[in-house]
């Protein structure tokens, strides 16, 4: 068990709730299959035809940020861990992020899968000192031993 202290140092999550979609139900789930604890901060916003949409976001650090990363990475299937680790370098940015678009449909379903468009974005922020092989390494090995 890792202390306070682990290789993550915060998971920020976030995602937009459409008016067609049941607010609650979407946070909660969203929150489960991450781990996540607390309430959200949510933004009340207008869509473009005055729709009203929400935007959620969960922010994790300390032992719950580390539990959301180990539920994302063993959310994903084996084929899709592997395809990542071995294309984690376009997940990752400047400052060692690790950057990740789910499904939010498969989400809700209850399975972990790459999405493009209606996406619950996942940014993985590490703690640098601590992983002295490099970010890019702790995410491939973690992708790899799933």
């Amino acid at each position: 068990m890792y202390l306070m202290r682990g290789p993550v140092q915060s998971v920020d999550v976030s995602f937009f709730v459409h008016a067609t979609e049941d607010s609650g139900r979407v946070e909660a789930k969203v929150a489960q299959s991450l781990g996540l604890e607390g309430p959200p901060e949510v933004e009340k916003l207008e869509g473009h035809f005055g729709n009203p949409i929400e935007s959620v976001s969960f922010h994790a650090t300390g032992e719950l940020a580390l539990r959301a990363y180990r539920r994302l990475v063993e959310g994903f299937p084996e084929s899709l861990r592997r395809r990542l680790a071995d294309e984690i370098s376009m997940h990752v940015d400047e400052h060692q992020s690790l950057y990740i678009r789910l499904d939010k449909q498969a989400l809700m379903e209850g399975r972990f899968a790459l999405g493009s468009s209606d996406t619950v974005r996942v940014k993985v922020k590490p703690r640098l000192y601590s992983l002295g092989g490099g970010a890019i390494n702790f995410y491939r090995e973690a992708l790899k031993d799933g």
